[in-house]
């Protein structure tokens, strides 16, 4: 924290200078004091969850570069900013039953946009990640901070955004001591075999994960990485396996498929990444509902979180099946001892396979945590919601929903004519995300203090 602390003197001394040369005063108002419910909500809860996306996901060669992290990676980094940003704004405002204990009890007048704009910088620019963050990063997300801190003055006053940026300080510190050990980083490999149902690595990659680490990772909130595990695939020899090994290979095969034009466009949709995705679509969501900074805050928290124990409990769930791929299977199918199933030596699908196990899938378990919290943050009522892929130097893509779980049945659908799982991993990292979700919000955190 060293050198963590020393980076954001230096930051909020050219701070003071540039408010000083806008002709901000930096004397307190002898003024009434304000109360925290008189603060009109901001957009800095949304403009860091941004931020944070941009550091964890965007890829290295993008025109504003990042780690470029895979959805297992980037959802517990932006857990970890979203844990800070909402206690550090509930602090403030006292609403909620806080993630992290111990935190002091802020000022109720201190800026909640200072402390969210804080307690995110710090913990993007003081968490360790491999590779470590470019000089370039650290000056984008520093110049960020400084803006924020800039509108956080201007709307607030410099008093509250000094008790607001010690509020971030605090949040951001206690975020980085809980996390400082989590497993992030050690050495793990998936297992391999070469028994029939046994997963080894596969075209186009021919290698294992390398952040396969996350299976054995601390869960944010759930009680451990195994706690949702699941039943496992089918076993080879049944007729529901013969069902789901014809189902993969004729509705997810690169060539001569069944796949309709809009089974196409579904399966191409959800190619995008799920942490930046829902993420931005949510952000969408915080503004058309309205939302105060500290309900923006708690519901970044909540999802990212319930996304976060679904993934982590999702890589231990395919480091304890190590089952394979359906290009193996379909492949080797002479040796699964099932009548029924025909090998195809030649068959490729329509997506890259990933570099690691296939059961349980993660795509379905983060889309289902991440929907089935916000169904429990807003009701399932039916409510219209809309997903956008962004298409580079094309039009981008929207699909619209008119319940938060019903993106869910899309993204099964939309895996298997990917030609990259088998339906039974596809239901079960549902369910293995709906009751990351449902056990996180069972919890006493998050919950409004009477």
């Amino acid at each position: 924290m060293g050198s963590l602390q020393v980076r954001a003197s230096a930051v909020r001394l050219l701070l003071v200078a540039m408010l000083v040369m806008l002709g901000v005063s930096l004397v307190a108002s002898s003024g009434a004091p304000r109360t925290a419910s008189a603060q009109p909500a901001s957009n800095a809860v949304l403009t860091w969850n941004a931020h944070a996306l941009s550091v964890f996901h965007n890829p290295p060669t993008a025109a504003t570069p990042g780690l470029g992290y895979g959805p297992h990676v980037s959802v517990i980094y932006v857990a970890m900013v979203q844990g800070a940003v909402y206690d550090a704004v509930n602090s403030i405002t006292g609403t909620y039953t806080p993630y992290l204990d111990g935190l002091p009890q802020a000022d109720p007048t201190a800026s909640q946009a200072a402390a969210a704009a804080t307690a995110a910088h710090h913990v993007i620019v003081g968490v360790t990640t491999v590779p470590e963050l470019s000089q370039e990063i650290i000056d984008r997300i520093d110049t960020a901070w400084g803006e924020s801190i800039a509108a956080a003055t201007q709307a607030d006053g410099p008093e509250a955004v000094e008790a607001g940026i010690a509020a971030g300080e605090a949040a951001a510190a206690a975020m980085l001591e809980a996390r400082a050990n989590d497993g992030r980083f050690v050495s793990y490999t998936f297992p391999t075999g070469n028994k029939p149902g046994q997963w080894r690595p596969t075209p186009p990659s021919n290698s294992s994960d390398p952040n396969a680490w996350v299976a054995n990772v601390t869960p944010f909130v759930a009680e451990s990485a195994s706690q949702f595990r699941t039943t496992g695939p089918r076993s080879m020899k049944s007729v529901i396996y013969a069902v789901e090994y014809y189902e993969v290979m004729l509705y997810g095969s690169k060539e001569h498929s069944w796949r309709t034009p809009a089974m196409d466009a579904q399966a191409q949709f959800f190619t995008a990444n799920p942490t930046e995705l829902y993420n931005r679509a949510f952000r969408t969501v915080a503004e058309q509902r309205g939302m105060s900074t500290i309900e923006q805050a708690r519901m970044f928290a909540m999802l990212n979180m319930a996304g976060a124990d679904a993934l982590i409990n999702t890589w231990n769930d395919k480091a304890h099946w190590y089952s394979w791929r359906p290009i193996t299977a379909i492949h080797e199918a002479r040796h699964d001892s099932n009548p029924l199933t025909v090998p195809n030596p030649n068959w490729e699908p329509v997506a890259a396979t990933p570099n690691y196990p296939e059961n349980t899938s993660g795509y379905n378990a983060i889309t289902a945590a991440f929907m089935h919290t916000a169904e429990a943050i807003f009701g399932k009522d039916k409510t219209e919601f809309t997903l956008v892929r962004i298409v580079p130097d094309g039009e981008n893509v929207t699909r619209t929903y008119s319940r938060y779980t019903d993106v869910i049945d899309d993204t099964i659908g939309g895996r298997i004519y990917q030609g990259i799982h088998f339906r039974t991993a596809e239901v079960q990292g549902a369910k293995l995300g709906q009751n990351a979700a449902k056990y996180l919000v069972a919890q006493e955190v998050f919950k409004p203090i009477k």
